[in-house]
């Protein structure tokens, strides 16, 4: 059983970071709740480290003495990766206060960054040089870029651009024992041995504490078309999106599936949201076109390829916008559905993956399962079709009994997860493992591959120092 700190140990932690770079008592509150309300941690310290050289310092120190960290960013993790236990025994390390952006050398189209930055600061520090850094997320404004790359987070720009993995040139890592792992070089070959790196982004803080990034830009797109189509199926969005791929290219770089039911909730929960579409259909797509090139017109050749798959009965409606206002309306509907969901009340959530073609198998056998499983429920699947991923959730009925409701989360994850086995697909897409699917992860994982996970892991952290029960148990 862990044991409380001791509060010399606790005045020695204070001291090397300094005054005012400390939290106790009632002001660590934000700090020990998840971002969904699942677990409520307990810590006797947060500390704020204002540098690199502070972190190495710490964790020098907890290292030394064998005491737990919790690396945390901007505490959004859907899987309670970044909440300490309800011991006590754990102090939390938040980045927030790393938050230089180091560089940008727009000829290189790459920037420098300390994990502290939120997303939208970085987005910011990369339009102000003429660049696009394209990780899109709905929490971008408290979403730091540490815990984006500690999740190897995607959002709803992977299609066209991958997962944050894909938008990394380098790391800036404080081991466990307090030594700085720096490779920030902003380099597009480099074979000098292993590709370090990828052994951090996707971790979630259990093998190191990445203090900085050297992160990919991109030409800032100058022409785009938006749009929210309406059609009958799954299969049907299928379809849609070979022919766009195939006429579009690289230019398409989002496919967002929404149901009907979701689209209603956002509606009617969020305040300015409106279905674009006049016709209500049984499943919407957001698409973007979007490109640098000022010759294209992505408008033309999405109103055309829509056209003709009208006429061929795979779409049933449709509007594309016109104006950058009503672009941002139908992005505002997409973005707003997980904030529906949640003032709907409680909900079950699955970030999962499949292969594309298996997605209509996905969502009718799912909605099966959750029918038999779960009779105060109903689904609510949507996300990110042109990569896969779908985040099938299932929201409580109105009237229905909650703790019937929630009691039916177990058995309804397994089967889930069963089912995504049996497409080979992934149980955690794009959220992480962190301490919800942890023991899913240890039953289901490849006994090789987590062995050499388990090996990497005593390698780094031979004390298991950082983040303990997350991703392993």
């Amino acid at each position: 059983m862990p044991r409380p700190l001791k509060s010399s140990t606790l005045a020695a932690l204070k001291d090397l970071v300094g005054t005012d770079s400390w939290l106790t008592g009632g002001d660590v509150t934000s700090f020990t709740r998840d971002f969904r309300g699942l677990y409520q941690g307990n810590t006797p310290l947060v500390l704020l480290p204002r540098s690199s050289d502070q972190v190495s310092e710490i964790l020098k120190f907890c290292d030394q003495y064998e005491i737990a960290v919790v690396p945390q960013g901007g505490n959004t993790s859907y899987c309670g990766a970044a909440t300490p236990d309800e011991s006590g025994s754990q102090i939390v390390l938040s980045m927030r206060r790393l938050k230089k952006i180091r560089e940008v050398d727009a000829s290189n189209n790459s920037m420098i960054v300390e994990a502290g930055c939120t997303l939208a600061e970085v987005h910011a520090a990369a339009r102000d040089a003429d660049r696009l850094f394209p990780l899109s997320l709905g929490s971008e404004g408290t979403a730091q870029i540490g815990g984006n790359l500690s999740t190897n987070a995607g959002g709803t720009a992977v299609l066209r651009y991958g997962m944050m993995r894909d938008l990394v040139f380098g790391l800036e890592v404080v081991l466990a024992d307090g030594r700085v792992l720096s490779s920030l070089k902003s380099l597009r070959k480099d074979n000098t041995g292993y590709d370090l790196k990828s052994l951090f982004i996707g971790a979630e803080g259990t093998l190191g504490v990445i203090t900085a990034a050297s992160l990919k830009l991109y030409s800032l797109p100058t022409a785009s078309a938006t749009a929210v189509i309406g059609v009958a199926s799954p299969r049907d969005a299928l379809n849609l999106f070979d022919r766009l791929r195939r006429s579009s290219g690289d230019t398409l770089s989002t496919f967002e599936l929404m149901p009907r039911r979701a689209v209603e909730l956002a509606c009617a929960y969020i305040e300015g949201v409106a279905n674009p579409v006049d016709q209500p259909a049984p499943w919407y797509l957001l698409i973007e076109l979007t490109s640098s090139n000022l010759t294209h017109s992505l408008a033309e050749l999405l109103s055309t390829e829509l056209a003709e798959m009208l006429g061929a009965g795979v779409v049933q409606n449709g509007v594309i916008a016109t104006s950058l206002t009503q672009a941002a309306a139908m992005w505002k509907l997409r973005e707003s559905i997980p904030e529906a969901q949640r003032r709907h009340g409680a909900s079950l959530k699955h970030d999962i993956s499949v292969p594309l073609s298996a997605i209509p198998t996905l969502i009718e056998a799912g909605s099966a399962i959750i029918r038999r499983l779960v009779p105060e429920g109903e689904v609510i699947a949507y996300g990110h079709l042109g990569d896969g991923n779908l985040h099938f959730n299932v929201s409580q009925l109105v009237g229905s009994d909650l703790v019937a409701f929630k009691n039916r989360g177990s058995a309804l994850q397994s089967a889930i997860f069963d089912l995504v086995e049996s497409l080979n697909g992934s149980i955690s897409a794009e959220h992480g493992i962190g301490r919800l699917k942890a023991a899913e992860f240890a039953q289901r994982a490849d006994p090789i591959e987590l062995n050499v996970m388990l090996n990497i892991k005593r390698g780094l952290d031979p004390k298991g120092i950082l983040n303990p029960g997350k991703v392993f148990l």
